[in-house]
């Protein structure tokens, strides 16, 4: 598995993961102004495809994470928990030493593997999520 950053090319087949993980996905033209914008995306590649991504938008010394998926068929690899840590790293490289994100307090998959990673629980933002409506919790790392 390789990792890289993200570019315009990948935007499609990250696009498809995105609809194929989330009941509200971002579009190709989201990640398009992501990319332009102060956002980092990191792409985990298997044979010429695309197993996973993670995006983080920067504001030096913070950064949140704002989506992380792996394609439902490549689960259970550790494809995740690797995205995470090179995320991590590209952070420290960046003077980024704090980060954040919200996740959806039944994906207990993501939690355990943002616990892994040093992530921690900081509090709950009620009914934060739609399709379904459900609770988020917000989890931060300092490095």
């Amino acid at each position: 598995m390789m990792l890289r950053e993200m570019t315009g090319e990948d935007i499609p087949e990250v696009a498809e993961i995105e609809r194929q993980c989330f009941s509200q996905p971002w579009s190709e033209k989201g990640f398009a102004e992501g990319l332009e914008s102060s956002a980092v995306f990191l792409v985990a590649e298997e044979e010429g495809r695309i197993a996973g991504y993670i995006g983080m938008y920067i504001s030096v010394p913070e950064g949140e994470i704002t989506n992380v998926a792996v394609a439902p068929s490549l689960r259970g690899r550790g494809i995740g928990k690797t995205l995470v840590e090179a995320m991590k790293k590209w952070a420290v490289d960046h003077r980024v030493t704090r980060i954040v994100l919200e996740v959806r307090a039944g994906n207990e998959v993501a939690i355990h593997v943002y616990e892994l990673t040093g992530f921690v629980k900081l509090g709950i933002r009620k009914n934060f999520y739609q399709f379904p409506t459900e609770d988020a919790f917000v989890m931060e790392v300092n490095q």
